[in-house]
């Protein structure tokens, strides 16, 4: 494999807590060379919700995972299956793809967490779901401004009432801290990551899919069919779909090389907060949060009361970068939750978003490569458009008509970025330029 950060980015790194949570769902590795209708390389939501689509309309599918199940970001993130998939602002979509498709976009932003929703019930996966919507935090008097100038323009993209929460009326609503404020919007839930992971891999394999771990592709080449090279031996097929996101190799196939920017993501995990610390910060919200920077931190108070707080990672995976971001993280935590700052820490850990040139995801066919197809860029908003991509991407590799419209925004083949294996570069200004936006 080629890929562009050193080993340790592609992990696991550190103590993931959602790993605590599940047990004995992991697959066995391909035990030989096999023959499928459609081969998936990657087992996250992705590659799971397009495995369990094929196999429900009676495909042969056969999805191969690198490392165990719930590897990669899909086991790994903050679990918001929430709005997103995007960095583009409204005005680079309408500029790019017009009115029409920046409402086509903001349609497939509720579509993708209504098909979450609806796998989670029609498969009785137990998620431990909560919070109503999302809030976003405002942290400085500037940044609010912005929320309320935004409100109408937001509740009409989204076809919702949005709530508006004063400075003054914050801690009443169990969202103290340094705070200027909050816009609440009543679209998608919080989860864990690894439990709707699991609880989608049983659906597929109840419908049929077969469900490879331990099995990396080494090597991808077509000849009158693809050829998937793994250590345990060949697997052909007819078509594949790429589903590897930000873990993706430059070489896998070469087509992949700079289309794709994986970034670096930190999450710490405390031990359960009791209620005297929830009333001495103010913050007894279980809603899932994040504060309206650039640079964003992302956290909620989970079910069971331990605190998850999440920020963008290092620039590198060295252990000094990785010691220099674990002090970064815990020091942000501490100046917003003050009350906190000597709560334990038990778990902390990182993984890898991928960013697009163009800053919206692509599902769709490979060009010039016949019977592939590819999933992937959601700015670190995976859970519900990775699942949602993957239903997208079951229609698409049969011919069929979406059973959901993509918008335009998803169909642009992405382009390459700048420096091409060296493009990590480009992550240092545009984080200091992002750091002073912030101020």
């Amino acid at each position: 494999m080629k890929r562009i950060y050193e080993a340790a980015a592609y992990g696991p790194q550190g103590a993931c807590f959602w790993a605590d949570t599940v047990s004995g769902d992991d697959w066995p590795a391909l035990p030989g060379p096999r023959h499928t209708e459609v081969a998936v390389i990657g087992g996250g939501f992705t590659g799971l919700s397009t495995a369990l689509h094929l196999a429900q309309d009676g495909v042969e599918v056969t999805l191969l995972e690198a490392g165990h199940a719930g590897y990669g970001a899909s086991g790994r993130n903050g679990g918001f299956c929430c709005l997103g998939g995007s960095k583009a602002s409204d005005a680079q979509l309408r500029r790019h793809y017009g009115p029409r498709g920046l409402a086509a976009w903001r349609q497939t932003e509720k579509d993708a967490v209504a098909t979450a929703a609806r796998l989670i019930e029609a498969h009785g996966i137990e998620a431990d779901i909560h919070s109503e919507g999302e809030t976003i935090i405002a942290h400085s008097p500037r940044a609010f401004g912005k929320l309320k100038a935004g409100l109408d323009g937001m509740a009409e993209a989204y076809g919702t009432r949005l709530r508006l929460t004063e400075m003054e009326e914050m801690a009443a609503e169990g969202l103290g801290g340094p705070f200027f404020g909050a816009l609440t919007i009543p679209l998608g839930f919080a989860l864990n990551p690894r439990k709707y992971l699991a609880g989608l891999a049983r659906a597929a394999q109840s419908a049929g899919a077969t469900l490879h771990a331990h099995s990396p592709v080494t090597a991808l080449s077509r000849q009158t069919r693809w050829q998937l090279d793994t250590p345990q031996g060949r697997l052909t097929a007819d078509r594949v779909i790429l589903a590897t996101n930000g873990y993706s190799s430059e070489d896998l196939p070469d087509w992949l090389r700079a289309r794709y920017l994986p970034v670096q993501s930190s999450v710490i995990v405390t031990e359960p907060i009791s209620s005297e610390l929830q009333a001495a910060q103010g913050w007894s919200s279980h809603q899932m949060a994040y504060d309206n920077r650039f640079l964003l931190h992302y956290f909620r108070l989970m079910p069971d009361n331990r605190f998850l707080f999440g920020m963008r990672g290092g620039l590198t995976a060295t252990p000094r970068a990785q010691t220099a971001i674990s002090r970064k993280i815990r020091a942000d935590f501490a100046a917003m939750f003050p009350a906190w700052r000597d709560v334990t820490v038990s778990h902390e850990w990182a993984g890898l978003v991928c960013i697009m040139a163009s800053l919206t995801p692509f599902a769709g066919a490979v060009p010039d490569h016949p019977g592939l197809f590819a999933g992937m860029g959601y700015h670190g908003n995976g859970v519900a458009m990775g699942t949602h991509t993957g239903m997208l991407l079951a229609d698409l590799v049969q011919g069929k008509t979406p059973r959901a419209p993509i918008p335009e925004a998803m169909r642009h083949p992405p382009r390459r970025f700048p420096l091409g294996r060296f493009r990590r570069a480009l992550l240092a200004p545009a984080y200091a330029t992002a750091g002073l936006l912030d101020l």
